[in-house]
């Protein structure tokens, strides 16, 4: 993550729209998971480290992160506890953890993989493996290229991943809602000049954020809670997330 981008990071992950309402999404489905318990989690690509915050909530949560700015920041500005790793090379022993997620950062890994594979080996017996990533790649934009993402999944591309040594348990689209603005959009904008609009490190978050249709959309987008909650999947959407059972 360039240094700009991250320090924006900060403040977009704790207040846009769109974060606010995917933690919603993300603390529902670890509800189900915990079931009262207090869970020993592994947080990876914590980015500025609010997906940490919230994971807290469910028990002791070790945080790792591969970009060096990023843990800087994290120990000197909020005095966080991180980790400087690989998700490609976990520095823990096999079954260590009874929650081990990635939100947001199998897409940034070249060997996607092996990073699964690492996931699932820190995962304990009967425990669970949380991911989400970005879906589509048609709908590959400027967004994409600041957020150093290499690619995008479809269901079958990233539940392949999965396929050995334990079974998916629940998987689907999210941001569905919202799915034929946000594409017509990025569709939009490969034609336009690669500034237009766009503040600071160029991200969608800059555009779609902090304006008088934020309440709306956070509305329409953590309205999805209600359908996720009963595991029903959504045929499509912006992103994607998909829980693992060992």
């Amino acid at each position: 993550m360039d240094s700009q981008y991250f320090r924006e990071y900060y403040t977009l992950e704790r207040n846009h729209w769109w974060f606010t309402a995917r933690s919603l999404i993300l603390k529902d489905q670890i509800s189900k998971i915990a079931s009262g318990r207090k869970l020993k989690i592994l947080n990876v690509g914590i980015a500025t480290g609010s997906t940490t915050e919230m994971l807290s909530e469910f028990g002791e949560v070790t945080s790792v992160e591969y970009d060096k700015d990023c843990c800087d920041f994290l120990r000197m500005e909020l005095q966080m506890e991180v980790t400087e790793a690989s998700v490609t090379a976990l520095p823990y022993n096999d079954e260590s953890f009874d929650l081990v997620c990635a939100f947001d950062v199998i897409e940034h890994v070249e060997e996607d993989q092996l990073a699964i594979h690492e996931l699932k080996r820190v995962c304990k017996k009967e425990s669970h493996v949380f991911c989400t990533v970005p879906a589509f790649r048609f709908l590959w934009s400027k967004h994409d290229e600041v957020n150093h993402h290499i690619r995008r999944y479809t269901a079958s591309q990233f539940g392949k991943l999965f396929h050995e040594n334990g079974k998916i348990i629940f998987g689907s689209y999210f941001n569905t809602l919202l799915f034929l603005p946000v594409t017509v959009f990025r569709l939009i904008s490969k034609i336009l000049p690669s500034g237009f609009m766009r503040k600071g490190a160029g991200s969608d978050f800059t555009i779609t954020g902090g304006n008088s249709f934020s309440p709306l959309l956070f509305k329409l987008l953590s309205s999805e809670r209600y359908w996720l909650n009963k595991a029903r999947s959504l045929p499509f959407g912006i992103s994607y997330l998909l829980l693992w059972k060992k």
